[in-house]
């Protein structure tokens, strides 16, 4: 017996959205590359991405921003280190004190 997998446009109607261009970006930089089995692994990668989307993800609309205000690091912290986010798919990067 075949299950069928829920579809992003009918969850994403639900939760209140019908923004093509978030569709888009939902699909081009996070759907097209994992593979959801169910509803519950498609809510959770997707709360995954949006939490991505607006504390990582530079906007081009908002001078290369995030949604979410984040400070510029300065140089003196030496050492920049990788933070996997969307479970590994991307990745945001900060400057942390090297240890001495």
């Amino acid at each position: 017996m075949t299950r069928q997998v829920p579809s992003v446009h009918r969850f994403l109607s639900f939760a209140g959205t019908r923004d093509p261009t978030l569709i888009g970006s939902i699909r081009r930089e996070c759907l097209d590359h994992v593979m959801i089995f169910n509803e519950q692994g498609l809510r959770r990668i997707l709360q995954s991405y949006f939490e991505y989307y607006e504390k990582s993800r530079t906007h081009l609309g908002l001078g290369k921003d995030a949604p979410i205000h984040r400070s510029v690091q300065p140089p003196a912290l030496e050492k920049v280190i990788e933070l996997p986010q969307v479970g590994g798919l991307h990745h945001r990067y900060e400057r942390r004190a090297a240890k001495r």
